[in-house]
C-alpha cells in the first residue's frame, strides 16, 4: 500500500482532520464562526447593543442614533471605560473592587485642590501657568496608585476578603473627598487640564481624526498580517484568507464609520462665533461648520484599552493573572508570587481610576465630592456584561469596554426618554443580574 503525505506535521494534520469533521457537523453559519474565529459572547454583546441603539432611536423620534449623541455617548463612556479594564483585572482573580467610584472622588478632589487652591495660594502659580496641570494630574495619580497599593497590600497580605476592604474603602474615600474641602464644589479648572474633558477644545478636529482612523486600520492590518506569520512559523492553523480579508475589511469599516460620526457633529453656533472673532474670521451668511473630530477622553479610554490588552496578553504579569484566576492554588505550588500580583492588581486599579477622575473633572471643570457616586455599579456590570466571569479566569478587556459602552447607552437612552434616576437604577441592577445569569448559563454549556 502506498502511503501519501502531505510534508505537514502530523499534529497539523490531525488538527485539520478534526476542523474539516466538526465544520461538517454543523451548518453554514457554524462553519462561517470557526473560519473567522469571532467570539459568539462578543457577536452577542454586539447584536444587544445595535438593538437597544435602534429602540432607543425610535422611541425618541430618530434623537438617539444622532452624531450629537453618539459623540456624547463616547465621551460618557470614558471614565467607566478606563476603570472597567482594570476591574477585568480584579475579577478574574475573584476578586471585588467596590471602591472605584469613590478612589474617582477623591482623586478628583485631590486634583482639583491642587491646582485651584494649593499651588496658586502657596506657590504663587495662577491656572495659566503651563506646569500647574501637570503637578496636578500627577498628584492625583500618585493618590490613586497609593490608595491601590493600601487596599492591595490589606487583600493579598493580611488575608482580608477583598470585598471588605474595598467596602470600607467605599466609605472612608468617599468621606475623604468630602473631608478635603469640608465638602465645598473646586472650580474653575486649569484650561489644559480641561482638555480631558472633551468639548470643543477637547477634540482633535476633522483632519487629525482622519489621521488616527487610517493609523488604526494600518494597525488591524499589520496585525492582521503579523498573526498570520506567527502561526506559520509556529505551524498553527490558518484561517482562510478570505475571513482574514473579511475580519479586515469589516474592522476598518467601523473605525472609519466612527470617525465620521465624530467629524459630522459640529461646534456649537456661540463656540463657532468666538473662535471666528479671535481669529479675525469672517463668518459666511450659512455658518462655518468646524468638526469636533475624536475627544480627547476617547483616545485616552483607547489608549488604557490597548495597554491593557497588551498586558493581560502579551505580559508575564497578565499570564500569572489569568493562572491565578483559574486555580489560585495551582499557581502558588507552580511558583507565582500569588499575594505580590494580588496588589499590583490593586495598584493598577486604583491608578486607572486615577485617570477616571481626571476625565471626569475635567470634563465638569470641577471637583465635587459626590463624584464617581455608583460608578463602581457601571464600572463591575460593564466587565460582567462583557464577558469577564465571577468565578475567575475569563474575561477581555475589549468585552468590558464594550460593556461600559452597552451601559452608557442604557443610561444615555433613558435620559432622552425622561426616565427617572430611580428607575435608571432599577435597570441598570436588572441588567447585572441578567448578565451574571447568562454567563452562569454559558459556563455551564462549555462543560
Amino acid at each position: 500500500m502506498t502511503q501519501v503525505t502531505t510534508g505537514k506535521p502530523v499534529a497539523q494534520e490531525a488538527q485539520e482532520f478534526v476542523d474539516r469533521a466538526r465544520a461538517s457537523e454543523t451548518g453554514p453559519v457554524g462553519r462561517f464562526l470557526q473560519a473567522t474565529e469571532l467570539d459568539t459572547r462578543m457577536l452577542g454583546m454586539i447584536g444587544a447593543l445595535l438593538v437597544i441603539w435602534i429602540g432607543f432611536d425610535l422611541l425618541s423620534g430618530g434623537l438617539f442614533l444622532t452624531p450629537r449623541n453618539l459623540w456624547n455617548l463616547s465621551v460618557q463612556s470614558s471614565s467607566v471605560a478606563v476603570m472597567a479594564t482594570g476591574m477585568v483585572l480584579v475579577i478574574v482573580t475573584r476578586n471585588i473592587d467596590l471602591s472605584v467610584g469613590s478612589v474617582l472622588g477623591v482623586c478628583g478632589m485631590i486634583m482639583g485642590v491642587t491646582q485651584a487652591i494649593l499651588l496658586p495660594r502657596y506657590a504663587g502659580w495662577s491656572l495659566g501657568d503651563p506646569s500647574i496641570w501637570v503637578i496636578a494630574l500627577a498628584a492625583g495619580l500618585l493618590v490613586g496608585l497609593a490608595i491601590g497599593a493600601l487596599q492591595g497590600f490589606l487583600i493579598a497580605y493580611l488575608g482580608i476578603p477583598a470585598f471588605i476592604v474595598t467596602l470600607g474603602g467605599l466609605l472612608v474615600w468617599r468621606g475623604a473627598a468630602w473631608w478635603v474641602t469640608s465638602g465645598q464644589t473646586v472650580a474653575p479648572m486649569d484650561a489644559t487640564f480641561r482638555l480631558m474633558g472633551g468639548g470643543p477644545e477637547g477634540s482633535i478636529g476633522a483632519t487629525w481624526s482622519w489621521v488616527v482612523g487610517i493609523v488604526a486600520c494600518v494597525a488591524v492590518v499589520l496585525m492582521l498580517v503579523n498573526g498570520r506569520n506567527q502561526r506559520k512559523r509556529f505551524r498553527f492553523p490558518l484561517r482562510p484568507v478570505w475571513a482574514e480579508t473579511l475580519v479586515g475589511a469589516v474592522a476598518c469599516i467601523l473605525i472609519l464609520a466612527a470617525v465620521w460620526v465624530a467629524n459630522s457633529y459640529p461646534w456649537p453656533a456661540g463656540t463657532v462665533r468666538k473662535y471666528a472673532e479671535a481669529n479675525n474670521i469672517i463668518l459666511p451668511d450659512g455658518g462655518l461648520f468646524i468638526a469636533h473630530g475624536i475627544a480627547v477622553p476617547v483616545l485616552m479610554a483607547i489608549a488604557a484599552g490597548i495597554i491593557m490588552t497588551f498586558i493581560t496578553t502579551r505580559t508575564r504579569f497578565g499570564r500569572y493573572v489569568f493562572a491565578i484566576g483559574g486555580n489560585p492554588e495551582a499557581a502558588e505550588l507552580a511558583g507565582i508570587n500569588t499575594r505580590w500580583v494580588t496588589m499590583k492588581i490593586f495598584m493598577v486599579m486604583g491608578f486607572l481610576a486615577a485617570i477616571s477622575a481626571a476625565i471626569s473633572t475635567a470634563r465638569l471643570n470641577a471637583s465635587t465630592n459626590a463624584q464617581g457616586t455608583l460608578d463602581e455599579l457601571l464600572v463591575i456590570a460593564a466587565a460582567v456584561i462583557g464577558g469577564t466571569s465571577l468565578s475567575g479566569g475569563v474575561g477581555t478587556v475589549a468585552g468590558a469596554m464594550l460593556g461600559a459602552m452597552l451601559m452608557q447607552s442604557l443610561q444615555s437612552g433613558m435620559v432622552l426618554l425622561g426616565v427617572d434616576t430611580p428607575l435608571q437604577n432599577i435597570v441598570v441592577g436588572i441588567v447585572l443580574v441578567l448578565a451574571v445569569w447568562l454567563d452562569t448559563l454559558y459556563r455551564r454549556r462549555m462543560q
